[in-house]
C-alpha cells in the first residue's frame, strides 16, 4: 500500500499527512492508495475491475477510467458499446433483482438463490464469451377465454431476458407512438379503453356517421419471423454482437426461424417492435388520428364505411409485407355498435364488461361457492377473488350487473 493520492509528489509513505495541502498545513489529512506501477500512475492503466470477470475481458468501464471531457493530457475513453451494457455485472445484477420481485419463493429461484453469486458469474462469463445457450422451457396451457400455450422460460434466462430489455427498451420506447398500450410503464388495458372511448366521443363529435375499424393478427406470436423482426430491430440497434445474442433468444424453446414464446419479457417488447411499424404507417403516412393499439389488437375510428374499408386494405397488405395476417373476425361497422376491446364492450357514451368476460365470472364463482362448501377454499381466498371482480366493473358502468353476480354468491347464507 501506498499512501497519500497520485498529486501528492515523493512524500507519499505508507501513511502520509496533509496530501492534498502544504506541510505547514496540520490537519489530519491521511489517505491510501493501491500500489501501481509508474504507467498506472501516470493514467494510461488502470486499477483492477471491482466485479469479477473470470475471463478477463471487463464488460463495463474499470473503476479509474478517464471519460470524455476529463482534465488536460488525459486518454479519452470510447464509451461502452450496447453489448457491454447489456452484459455487464452491474446491469446482471439489477436484471437478477428485476427477475426475482415477487418470485423469492418460487422453488427454481430458491434454488438460485442458493449459490446466487456463483449462478451470476457463470452467466457473466457465458455471456461475455459468446457461448450462453437458453435452457429448457416450462411449458403449460391457459383459457383466458380460448387455449393458450405458455412457455416460461427458465429463471436464469429470464434474467438475461431482464438484462437484455434494459438496454435496448429505451431506445425504443422514443419511438414508440402513444397510443401504444401494451407492455408499457405507465399504460395498461385500462388506460387503452379509456382512450378508444375518448376517440369514439371525438369521432361522432367531428362526423355524422363514424366507422370503427377493428384489426387482429391471425396467431401472432406463433406468426413473427425472426430475421424479419431482427431486421427491424437492427434499424436501431446497430450492436451485432446484440443482435446475435437476440437471435439466440428467438431461437431458444422450440422456435426456430419463426415464432417467439408467449410468456417471455423479450417477446412482449418484440411484439411492440414489430406492430411499431404498422402504428407510424396509420399515424405518421395515413394521418389516422383515431387509432389506438393493444398488442395485435389495433382499432381506428374513421370518417365513414369507404375510409374504413380503405384503411383496413391497407392494414392487410402492411402485415403481409411483415409475414402476418389478418384474423378473420377483423372487420368495419358503424361506431353507433361500438367495439370489443380490452375485455371491454365500449361506446361513446358508455362501457359495459364483455358478454364472455361476464359468462366467466359466474363459472368462477359457482365453483369457488363449491370449494368453499368442501372446505378447499377459505372465506379470504373469497374475498380476494370478489375483490378482483370489483376491480375489473369498476372500470365499466356495470354497477347493477356486479350487484346482480354477487348476489348469487352467498357463503352459509352470507354474503362474501
Amino acid at each position: 500500500m501506498n499512501g497519500g493520492n497520485w498529486g501528492n509528489g515523493g512524500n507519499a509513505g505508507l501513511f502520509c499527512l496533509n496530501v492534498n495541502n502544504a506541510p505547514s498545513n496540520s490537519n489530519s489529512n491521511i489517505g491510501c492508495r493501491l500500489a501501481m506501477d509508474d504507467r498506472a500512475r501516470s493514467g494510461v492503466a488502470t486499477a483492477a475491475p471491482t466485479v469479477p470477470n473470470p475471463s478477463g475481458m471487463p464488460s463495463c468501464p474499470e473503476v479509474g477510467e478517464h471519460q470524455p471531457g476529463g482534465a488536460a493530457g488525459e486518454m479519452p475513453v470510447a464509451p461502452p458499446t450496447l453489448f457491454e451494457r447489456a452484459t455487464s455485472w452491474e446491469n446482471l445484477l439489477a436484471a437478477y433483482r428485476e427477475a426475482r420481485r415477487g418470485k423469492r419463493r418460487s422453488p427454481e429461484v430458491v434454488r438460485f438463490d442458493a449459490d446466487a453469486f456463483a449462478n451470476l458469474v457463470n452467466i457473466h462469463e457465458h455471456l461475455l464469451r459468446g457461448t450462453w445457450q437458453p435452457g429448457v422451457a416450462r411449458r403449460f396451457m391457459v383459457r383466458d377465454p380460448k387455449w393458450r400455450e405458455i412457455t416460461a422460460p427458465p429463471f436464469p434466462d429470464r434474467i438475461v431476458h431482464h438484462a437484455i430489455v434494459r438496454v435496448i427498451e429505451p431506445l425504443f420506447e422514443r419511438r414508440f407512438v402513444h397510443d401504444s398500450y401494451a407492455c408499457r410503464r405507465g399504460k395498461g388495458t385500462h388506460a387503452a379503453v379509456r382512450r378508444a372511448q375518448s376517440f369514439l366521443r371525438g369521432a361522432v363529435r367531428t362526423w355524422t356517421r363514424p366507422y370503427i375499424v377493428k384489426v387482429d393478427v391471425k396467431s401472432y406470436f406463433a406468426s413473427i419471423d425472426h430475421d424479419v423482426l431482427l431486421r427491424q430491430m437492427s434499424r436501431v440497434v446497430r450492436d451485432d454482437r446484440v443482435l446475435a445474442l437476440l437471435r439466440t433468444v428467438y431461437g431458444g424453446y422450440g422456435f426456430s426461424g419463426v415464432g417467439l414464446p408467449v410468456g417471455a419479457l423479450t417477446s412482449q417488447l418484440a411484439a411492440n417492435i414489430l406492430l411499431d411499424v404498422i402504428d407510424h404507417k396509420v399515424k405518421d403516412d395515413l394521418g389516422v388520428r383515431y387509432y389506438v393499439r393493444y398488442m395485435d389488437d389495433m382499432v381506428a375510428v374513421v370518417s365513414g364505411k369507404n375510409a374504413a374499408r380503405s384503411l383496413l386494405e391497407r392494414i392487410a397488405l402492411e402485415l403481409a409485407a411483415l409475414g402476418l395476417r389478418v384474423n378473420p373476425k377483423s372487420g368495419i361497422w358503424p361506431a353507433a355498435r361500438g367495439v370489443d376491446f380490452c375485455g371491454y364492450r365500449i361506446f361513446h357514451t358508455h362501457i359495459r364488461p364483455r358478454k364472455r368476460c361476464l359468462y366467466a365470472w359466474k363459472k368462477r364463482f359457482a365453483a369457488l361457492r363449491r370449494r368453499h362448501e368442501s372446505g378447499q377454499a377459505t372465506l379470504d381466498q373469497c374475498r380476494q377473488r370478489v375483490m378482483s371482480f370489483l376491480a375489473v366493473m369498476r372500470h365499466a358502468n356495470a354497477w347493477r350487473t356486479s350487484e346482480s353476480i354477487l348476489s348469487r354468491f352467498s357463503l352459509g347464507g352470507a354474503l362474501c
